[in-house]
């Protein structure tokens, strides 16, 4: 049986339900969900990230965080944490750049946060040679300095849409017409925690809410403020979530979000704003992706990596290096937030 007719059953049996169940039981059902049952990324799966776009990602990531620790002190133990790690080429990077970082890879306990034991296998396979633990719950993170990544990670998380009716709201519910789903509307009722939301909507906008995001950084950032530490958040999105953003991803191009579920991949744009208000403790501005790498040297980088490369590959290098920093391409749509303790400085390439 397929996850549209297990989940068509359902809506006929008890009812529409919202869009965070839908894009949770097209993410993660344990038999049919798009992340537990395949590798997502690269040019044989749906989308690239950023770390498979080209080596300077990572290794510019890693020395941000290694350029953290040094500055607090290079505590003796800590833990070196992904949110969501993929293939596990984000990670490996990190590794590679750290290496000869005195003390570093001493001192770190790599932790993977991951859901998919598809995913878990290819990761092992691409770290081998290192220890890396599994969690599939942020909140067991240990109680030690916390350095950690989460790239492309809480755009995956459901959420709920809201549409605005006068001074009222009515959330978008997934239904169905005949053997297809489709998009509906509750009833309106009044929303205390959009009530803010009422000075910059109107009338029919919508607006999304992502109720697992806050106590994710709220242990993230509590790590951090009793421990040390540092973290990079990197995703898509804005400093405050306005419009439907749903969007479903397919062999590298945009396909109907309701149409297979758990055969593509389910995401929206960031609310920035949501989770620095989740923050206990400081955290630098919003800056864009490509402008956070520039800070950190990419484009030196490039030219010395470009140096030993000809042909086909130069032309790869280039065109990847502008992937990433370009602000017609993911440079200005990704943004990145940094988490620090009180009286440390920001990660390197961010602002206070």
């Amino acid at each position: 049986m397929t996850l549209l007719r297990i989940l068509t059953d359902r809506i006929a049996a008890t009812g529409p339900i919202t869009v965070a169940d839908y894009m949770f039981e097209a993410l993660l059902h344990p038999v049919h969900g798009y992340y537990t049952t395949r590798d997502p990324l690269g040019t044989a799966g749906d989308f690239t990230t950023a770390p498979e776009i080209s080596q300077m990602f990572g290794e510019l990531i890693g020395l941000s965080l290694a350029q953290s620790w040094l500055d607090q002190g290079a505590p003796a133990a800590f833990t070196l944490a992904e949110l969501g790690p993929g293939r596990g080429t984000l990670m490996a990077d990190i590794l590679r750049a750290t290496a000869r970082v005195t003390g570093f890879h001493n001192a770190m306990r790599i932790t993977l946060v991951e859901v998919s034991p598809a995913l878990c296998d290819i990761q092992a396979r691409t770290l081998q040679g290192h220890t890396p633990q599994w969690q599939d719950n942020i909140h067991d993170l240990s109680e030690q300095p916390l350095f950690l990544v989460a790239n492309e990670f809480f755009d995956a998380l459901p959420v709920h849409q809201y549409q605005r009716d006068g001074d009222r709201w009515r959330e978008r519910m997934v239904g169905i017409d005949g053997d297809r789903l489709q998009m509906g509307l509750g009833p309106a009722t009044l929303q205390p925690a959009l009530a803010h939301r009422l000075e910059d909507t109107r009338q029919d906008d919508i607006v999304e809410v992502c109720p697992t995001a806050p106590p994710i950084i709220d242990t993230i950032s509590t790590r951090i403020r009793d421990h040390g530490g540092a973290a990079l958040i990197i995703d898509y999105g804005d400093w405050r979530s306005l419009g439907d953003t749903l969007q479903a991803i397919k062999d590298h191009a945009a396909t109907d979000p309701l149409a297979a579920p758990g055969t593509a991949d389910l995401t929206t744009h960031v609310d920035f704003e949501v989770l620095t208000q989740a923050a206990r403790c400081p955290f630098t501005r919003i800056t864009p992706q490509g402008v956070f790498l520039e800070r950190l040297g990419i484009t030196q980088r490039a030219q010395t990596l470009a140096q030993t490369l000809r042909d086909a590959p130069l032309e790869a290098h280039i065109a990847a290096h502008r992937r990433l920093t370009h602000p017609a391409e993911m440079g200005n749509l990704f943004k990145v937030l940094g988490l620090y303790p009180e009286g440390a400085t920001p990660p390197p390439g961010l602002e206070p």
